[in-house]
């Protein structure tokens, strides 16, 4: 894992991934790579809803230049598909990246499939582009969220499936951890905690709920993301119920002091 601080997106991200060895120990030359930001709330950068814009294009720069077929990114959103992906300056920055937007907003994107090791969600269908890409880069924005505590990495993956208002009804925290137990996991997570929503969370009221932070964790490990997203946060990762859950169905560790964490200051 590495946790870095105090610059801005693409310079945090070139340093972090450096010291995880590249970009080319994670994407392949030809490789179809699928990157999931949240774009899912109609809300401008400032407000913190959706990932930074800015970090998005960095990882997929780095994605074509490690030698990427495609880079595709998507989000099952919340708001109005076209307004978020717009609103957010996502589209915008995916483009100029050279990257290829896809959208997520009708049923007949998904496929159904198991997921035998959950207990609450033993099914989910699952936007089609994760089930055939080579390389899966989940990239969350750290923010509060009024049912979940927050929103990190596994959170996140709610917007690659269709159906999130099953998990709402029947036990939102064992359903997340059901998720991740899921064999198509990210090759990498990274979560974007430049700027980071304190409360309101997941939309947000406005820019006062948002702290300036200039922080990034990247991690193949989604729990331990997330365990150290909660301690960046203010709050212990035993306070997000999901972690631990995961972290007793063996998807990933919440034992930070057993990881070799690379903590650089710009």
């Amino acid at each position: 894992m590495v946790a870095i601080k105090g610059g801005e997106p693409e310079a945090m991200f070139d340093q972090a991934i450096e010291a995880m060895g590249g970009m080319k120990s994670f994407v392949q030359k030809g490789q179809k790579v699928v990157i999931k930001p949240n774009i899912g709330w109609d809300v401008t950068p400032e407000r913190a809803g959706n990932t930074n814009p800015k970090l998005v294009a960095q990882v997929i720069r780095h994605c074509l230049e490690a030698g990427a077929r495609e880079v595709y990114v998507f989000d099952n959103t919340c708001d109005k598909w076209d307004r978020c992906y717009a609103t957010s300056g996502i589209e915008k920055a995916v483009k100029d990246a050279g990257g290829k937007i896809a959208p997520g907003n009708t049923e007949n994107y998904y496929q159904t499939v198991d997921i035998p090791g959950g207990q609450k969600l033993k099914t989910a269908k699952v936007h089609e582009l994760i089930l055939d890409s080579d390389v899966f880069i989940n990239m969350p924005i750290l923010k509060s969220h009024s049912s979940a505590t927050l929103t990190v990495t596994m959170k996140n993956l709610m917007g690659v499936v269709w159906d999130r208002g099953y998990w709402h009804r029947n036990d939102l925290h064992q359903c997340i951890a059901d998720y991740a137990t899921y064999a198509k996991k990210p090759t990498l997570n990274i979560v974007d905690a430049y700027r980071v929503m304190m409360k309101n969370g997941p939309r947000g009221v406005s820019e006062a709920d948002v702290t300036l932070m200039k922080s990034l964790v990247i991690s193949p490990d989604m729990v331990a993301a997330d365990a150290a997203a909660a301690k960046m946060f203010g709050i212990s990762p035993d306070d997000v119920p999901y972690i631990g859950i995961a972290d007793s169905m063996g998807v990933g560790t919440m034992a930070l002091d057993k990881l070799n964490v690379h903590r650089i200051i710009l």
